[in-house]
C-alpha cells in the first residue's frame, strides 16, 4: 500500500470556499488584509501605529482602554473602496510593551507569519490521539511488533531548559571492546496519522521553531510535551534503533517499535560533572552512561579517521525576569556529553538511512554536497593568510571528494590549532570553513553527506520537532512487515524544498531573535554601569568592505559593526582572500581572530543591531 498525497495542487490548497471574493488592486495587495506588527505612538491628535521591525506606512488606529503609547500591537489595515487601503486601521491584538525584550521577541515571531496558537480542531485531535492510547491496556500497545524494553535502563540527555525529549538511550558492555546501545526515538507516527488534521498541520509547519523565552513547536502541547516526550517514569511509544558496536563499526543494526520506560533525565551539565568524577552516577542508569560514552567515543575516532568535519560552537542560553527582560546570557560550549549524544544519533540516522536506500523506500534523505574545489582553495588561502596550518593541496584539478578531504582536514587542523592559542579565532575561522561548503537540504534522492563523509544519511531522531524526521519514520516502519503505508515518491519529492525552506526560514528567525535578545541585555548592562562611553575588549570575528564585526564583553556574548568611516587616519580596504582589512597609506592590517578595543555608537534592540566605534577615541 502506498500513501496517497491528500494535497494535490500544493502543500496547502485552500478549501473550497475559503477564497477571497473581494477585488484587489496590485498595489495595495500587500496592504490590505494583512496583519502588521507594530508600535502605538501618538501624532497630534491622532493615535498611529509604526511599523516596528521594518518600513511601512504609518496607519491612524482607534486606541482602545487596554492600549497606551509604546504598546507593542497587530494591526489590520483598513480597506476602502474597490479594496484599496483607507480608513482606520483596526488593532487585533496587544503584544506587549515595545521596551520589553520577550514582547519584543514574540513580536518578532508574528510579524515573520508564525501563528502562536493552534486551530482548535488540531488541538482537539492531538488530545484525542493521546487520551486513545493512553487507554490502550498492554496487549494493544504491544501489538504489531512492538517490543516491550521498560526494564531496560534506560535515560535521556538534555538541556536543561528542554521541554521535549525525542530520543532516549540504553547501552550495555558485553566484553572484549563490544558494546550494544539502543536508541530511543519518540514513535510520533503513532500519535499523528498520515492525512489528517494534526499531520497537515505538522507539514505546514515543517520544523519548531526556538527563540529565547518562548518556542513555536510543530505539534501542539498534548504530544509535543506530554504524550510523545519520554520523560522519565512514563511508559512512552518509541522507534528503536538497536546497534552492536564493536570497536569502531556499527554491526547487527535492527529496528523494530518499542515500548520504553525512561529512568533518569540527565541534562548536559549534570553528565560533565560524572565524566569529570565530580558527579556520580549511581542509578540503574549509570553503566549505561558509561557503556554509552565509550562507545560514543569510538564513534568519534572513526569519525575522524574518516575525515569528518569537526566544528564546535557555542550557542548562547537566555536567561529572563519575571517582566521579560533579558538578564543574562549563557555561551553554551560543546562539551563531551553533547558529543556523545551526537555521534549516537549520528549513527542511528546512518542506520536507518542506509537501511531506506538498500530497500529503495521513498524517504528524505539529508543531504550535504560535496564543496567546490574553487572553495576548498579559497578555504586553503584563507587560512594560510592569517598564518594558520593547512594540509597540502594536490595538485591539479580538485574533485568534488578531494575538495571535502581537504575541508574536512583543514577543519580538524583549525580545531588543534584554535585550542593551542586558547580558542583565539576559532568563530571566525570556523565561520571560514562554513561558508566554504554548501547548504544542507534535505531531498528524495540520497546523494551523501560531505560534512560527515557518510555515504547515506537522513534525519530520523527529532520528529517532535522536525517533519522530515516523521517522513523518514514513515518510511522505516513500511519496511518492518508493512506496519505503516509507504510514502508516496512524488510527494516525497515535493516535501523536500517545501521543509528545506521553512527550516532555512527558522534558523533565520531564530539568529534575528538572539540579536535582538543580546541587543536589550547590553542595554541593560550599559544603563546599569552609567558609562556610555565604556571601553570594551573584542575580536574582530567577521569582515566586510564596509568594515569589522566585533565580538565583545566579558564572554564575547556581544557583537557589533565597526565601520572603517569611523577608523581615522587610513583609507582601509578589504584583502583579496577577505580576511583582513589592509591601510593603503600606514599599511596596518585588521586581521580576523585580531584583538580590538570598541566602544558603543548606537543599540538599535528591534532589528539586533550594535553599531560600534573605535576604543579610546574621542
Amino acid at each position: 500500500m502506498t500513501l496517497r498525497s491528500p494535497w494535490p495542487s500544493g502543500p496547502w490548497p485552500p478549501r473550497c470556499g475559503e477564497r477571497r471574493r473581494l477585488r484587489v488592486s496590485p498595489a495595495s495587495r500587500d496592504v490590505v488584509g494583512k496583519q502588521r506588527v507594530a508600535v502605538l505612538a501618538r501624532r497630534g491628535k491622532f493615535f498611529v501605529a509604526e511599523p516596528f521591525f521594518g518600513p511601512g506606512p504609518r496607519l491612524v488606529v482607534s486606541r482602545d482602554r487596554q492600549t497606551a503609547v509604546g504598546d507593542l500591537v497587530v494591526v489590520r489595515p483598513g480597506a476602502g473602496r474597490n479594496g484599496r487601503p483607507g480608513g482606520r486601521a483596526t488593532i487585533a491584538r496587544r503584544l506587549g510593551r515595545s521596551d520589553v525584550a520577550r514582547d519584543v521577541i514574540e513580536g518578532l515571531m508574528v510579524d515573520r507569519g508564525l501563528p502562536r496558537r493552534f486551530d482548535p480542531a488540531v488541538e482537539r485531535e492531538a488530545r484525542e490521539a493521546s487520551a486513545g492510547l493512553a487507554r490502550s491496556d498492554d496487549s494493544l500497545r504491544l501489538g504489531a511488533g512492538r517490543r516491550d524494553l521498560r526494564s531496560l535502563p534506560t535515560f535521556t540527555v538534555d538541556p536543561v531548559s528542554a521541554r521535549d525529549f525525542d530520543d532516549a538511550i540504553s547501552a550495555s558492555d558485553e566484553g572484549d571492546g563490544v558494546r550494544r546501545v539502543w536508541v530511543h526515538i519518540a514513535d510520533v507516527s503513532a500519535y499523528v496519522r498520515f492525512g489528517s488534521l494534526l499531520d497537515r498541520e505538522a507539514y505546514r509547519r515543517a520544523t519548531s521553531v526556538y527563540v529565547p523565552g518562548a518556542v513555536e513547536p510543530m505539534l501542539p502541547g498534548a504530544l509535543s510535551n506530554n504524550a510523545c516526550s519520554l520523560v522519565p517514569g512514563q511508559d512512552r511509544l518509541a522507534v528503536t534503533v538497536e546497534m552492536v558496536i564493536d570497536g569502531e563499526r556499527v554491526r547487527q543494526p535492527s529496528f523494530y517499535r518499542s515500548v520504553i520506560r525512561s529512568d533518569e533525565r540527565l541534562d548536559y551539565d549534570r553528565v560533565n560533572r560524572i565524566f569529570a568524577g565530580r558527579g556520580r552516577g549511581t542509578g540503574v542508569w549509570g553503566p549505561g552512561l558509561a557503556s554509552a560514552r565509550e562507545a560514543a567515543a569510538a564513534l568519534a575516532t572513526r569519525r575522524g579517521a574518516q575525515g569528518a568535519l569537526e566544528i564546535d560552537s557555542a550557542e548562547p542560553e537566555f536567561e529572563f525576569d519575571e517582566r521579560g527582560d533579558v538578564v543574562a546570557v549563557e555561551p553554551v560550549e560543546q562539551t563531551e556529553s553533547h558529543r556523545m549524544i551526537e555521534h549516537l544519533m549520528i549513527a542511528a540516522n546512518e542506520q536507518v538511512a542506509r537501511l531506506l536506500t538498500s530497500r529503495r523506500v521513498p524517504t528524505l534523505y539529508r543531504v550535504h554536497e560535496r564543496p567546490d574545489g574553487i572553495a576548498a582553495e579559497r578555504l586553503i588561502d584563507q587560512l594560510a593568510s592569517l598564518g594558520v596550518p593547512t594540509p597540502p593541496v594536490p595538485r591539479g584539478h580538485i574533485t568534488p571528494q578531494q575538495a571535502a578531504d581537504l575541508i574536512g582536514q583543514a577543519s580538524q587542523m583549525l580545531e588543534r590549532w584554535t585550542a593551542a592559542h586558547g580558542g583565539r579565532g576559532r568563530r571566525a575561522l570556523t565561520s571560514l570553513v562554513l561558508r566554504s561548503l554548501k547548504q544542507a537540504y534535505y531531498d528524495q534522492r540520497n546523494r551523501g553527506h560531505a560534512g560527515l563523509q557518510l555515504a547515506s544519511y537522513c534525519h530520523f531522531t527529532s520528529p517532535i520537532r522536525r517533519y522530515p524526521d516523521l517522513i523518514c519514520h514513515r518510511a522505516l516502519l513500511a519496511t518492518l512487515e508493512g506496519e505503516e503505508p509507504t510514502p508516496e515518491a512524488s510527494w516525497v519529492a515535493a516535501a523536500g524544498p517545501w521543509c528545506s525552506g521553512r527550516e532555512r526560514e527558522a534558523m533565520s528567525m531564530e539568529r534575528d531573535a538572539d540579536d535582538i535578545a543580546r541587543c536589550f541585555l547590553l542595554e541593560r548592562r550599559v544603563f546599569a554601569a552609567g558609562d556610555p562611553d565604556e571601553v570594551f575588549e573584542g575580536e574582530i570575528v567577521g569582515l566586510a568592505g564596509a568594515g569589522a564585526f566585533v565580538a565583545f564583553g566579558p564572554r564575547a556574548e556581544f557583537e557589533g559593526m565597526l565601520p572603517v568611516r569611523r577608523l581615522r587616519g587610513d583609507w582601509w580596504e578589504l584583502n583579496e582572500e577577505g580576511t583582513m582589512l589592509v591601510g593603503t597609506r600606514r599599511g596596518g592590517a585588521m586581521r580576523l581572530g585580531d584583538a580590538v578595543q570598541v566602544r558603543i555608537a548606537a543599540i538599535d534592540a528591534p532589528r539586533g543591531r550594535v553599531d560600534l566605534l573605535p576604543g579610546g577615541e574621542d
